[in-house]
């Protein structure tokens, strides 16, 4: 029952941290594309930005946590594991990606196109079908 318990709350976390994950690149579109002349845009932009930031970092821990809790405690085993495992570092990667993005907008230094973070923006999506993928049909 637990680990029943444990799984649910893995997958709400993780659905709750992808939200963040796929919308805060989205922003980082609207910010390359904003002028800097529109200091209240910009502005606004960057304050949605450091919120949901704030906001996603401990689903994000929550989810990897209830993931362990799962591995380890539960004795969860595969191959297929390791490789989302990897997948999760993936996106913690990706997570700390975004903090260096969101910072680089604060002091005005960004130089990337909002075409960039277009593509920057279909990454972690990307992942989350590897992990899906490999959660279902656990290949190995």
């Amino acid at each position: 029952m637990f680990a029943l318990l444990c799984k649910s709350l893995h997958l709400f976390f993780i659905i709750s941290w992808f939200a963040g994950l796929f919308y805060l690149p989205r922003i980082f579109v609207n910010l390359a594309m904003a002028s800097r002349d529109s200091v209240a845009e910009y502005g606004r932009l960057l304050l949605m930005a450091g919120k949901l930031y704030r906001f996603m970092t401990p689903l994000g821990v929550l989810a990897l946590g209830f993931g362990l809790i799962l591995w380890l405690g539960f004795g969860y085993s595969g191959a297929w594991l390791h490789v989302k495992a990897f997948l999760a570092a993936l996106l913690v990667i990706f997570h700390g990606v975004c903090a260096m993005e969101l910072r680089r907008f604060r002091l005005g230094i960004n130089t990337r196109s909002h075409l960039w973070f277009r593509v920057f923006n279909e990454i972690p999506a990307l992942i989350m079908l590897a992990a899906v993928l490999l959660a279902i049909f656990k290949p190995f």
